[in-house]
């Protein structure tokens, strides 16, 4: 059982750059894009200060943000990693099951990626990700390694957008032709 004090909560602080990239392209009038909040049922509450403690998950959840980029559905998922080889255990099935479902209703799904030994952000698109799993699926490797990575993917440097996927998005948008 996964619970609120252990590995649930990795990766909090690249939420909170997404989220404030996300407040800052709602102000701009270029994305509405929400952080789905995780189900959990607490188990302990610290009586003094009202905090939960103890908690574990209600059920899986699907991806960490949705939303619309000009009329775009879009959604994603953040992942860290500490080297250059990301383990794809880090993405679960029914992740991938929800991914896929929404790009037949013509959204578009990705993954940010955050190097963090590297300070790099990567937008790694929806089906780059398939070539990947299916790979480990197939008996082949059940990671992939960052030179494996298309280059042009990687997130821009920024003034005032701590996570500029959107840069990074048009393209995605344009090398899939999508009208």
């Amino acid at each position: 059982m996964t619970t609120w004090n252990s590995r649930g909560l990795r990766g909090a602080g690249l939420e909170e750059l997404i989220n404030r990239t996300n407040e800052k392209y709602l102000e701009k009038g270029l994305a509405l894009i929400q952080k789905i909040p995780t189900p959990i049922t607490p188990i302990n509450i610290d009586q003094t200060s009202r905090h939960i403690t103890l908690a574990y998950f209600d059920k899986k959840s699907t991806v960490d943000y949705i939303g619309a980029v000009q009329g775009i559905p879009v959604c994603f998922d953040a992942k860290e990693c500490a080297v250059d080889t990301f383990s794809l255990q880090n993405i679960h099935e029914h992740q991938v099951t929800f991914m896929e479902a929404f790009e037949k209703q013509r959204g578009i799904a990705f993954f940010l990626i955050y190097y963090t030994h590297l300070d790099l952000f990567y937008y790694l698109p929806f089906d780059m990700l398939m070539f990947f799993w299916s790979r480990a699926k197939e008996g082949g490797r059940k990671s992939f390694r960052r030179e494996e990575l298309n280059p042009d993917y990687y997130l821009p440097k920024h003034n005032g957008i701590l996570v500029p996927y959107l840069d990074i998005l048009q393209k995605d948008l344009e090398d899939r032709d999508y009208t």
